[in-house]
């Protein structure tokens, strides 16, 4: 399905904001450059941004930057990984991920002291797909092979985790954004989620917590 998108003008209409703000917020990284679509017209060639990132992203940036620095927001919004590792205990204490969720983790990769922020993400990401119940306990066990196996390659860019089940056999996939791929009739995505917005969330929460 084509990624629906708003032009720059009615960007700037619809939210109010203003032509300095919106690429003082581009050069301080809190919008990624890839937003920044060129498309010709029948003026000229304008920009254009993926509609429904870029409106949630502009409604983030309002709504906190009168609590943090553009610098934190950036750091919030980077897909780049952070450092921190947090314990089992306050995985749970501090309800960051489900024990139920992060015991499955468990029973995949065995327990250790501290987990990193990578790791975390992972339970997250099964955590969001269990919620919704898309997969089961056993197909779990297929996406964090392949968020294991394969998400260091993706670090730094954008990309989306896809979960395709096929005659009742379950597939994860792991794309770059933007993408077109296409399924045959027996396919059926059953649910897709976007990393960068898993980190923007799990780093959120974070930060709230520590």
């Amino acid at each position: 399905m084509e990624e629906k998108l708003i032009s720059k003008k009615e960007l700037l209409e619809l939210t109010g904001i203003s032509y300095g703000q919106l690429y003082r917020w581009k050069r301080k990284n809190l919008i990624p450059e890839e937003w920044f679509i060129k498309k010709s017209a029948f003026t000229g060639q304008e920009t254009f941004f993926p509609r429904e990132k870029i409106l949630d992203r502009l409604e983030k940036i309002k709504n906190m930057k009168d609590d943090a620095s553009l610098d934190d927001l950036a750091q919030i919004f980077s897909p780049e990984v952070s450092d921190i590792k947090i314990s089992y205990e306050e995985l749970i204490e501090k309800n960051i991920i489900m024990k139920n969720v992060i015991d499955i983790y468990i029973d995949f990769n065995s327990m250790i002291d501290l987990y990193s922020f990578n790791e975390i993400l992972y339970m997250s990401v099964l955590q969001e797909f269990l919620l919704e119940g898309s997969i089961s306990i056993e197909e779990s066990k297929n996406l964090l092979q392949t968020l294991q196996d394969n998400y260091d390659k993706y670090i730094g860019r954008s990309c989306e985790i896809v979960f395709v089940r096929k005659m009742g056999v379950g597939i994860t996939s792991i794309l770059s954004v933007p993408n077109e791929i296409y399924f045959d009739k027996l396919s059926k995505v059953v649910m897709k989620i976007s990393v960068n917005e898993a980190i923007e969330k799990l780093k959120l929460k974070i930060k709230e917590l520590f």
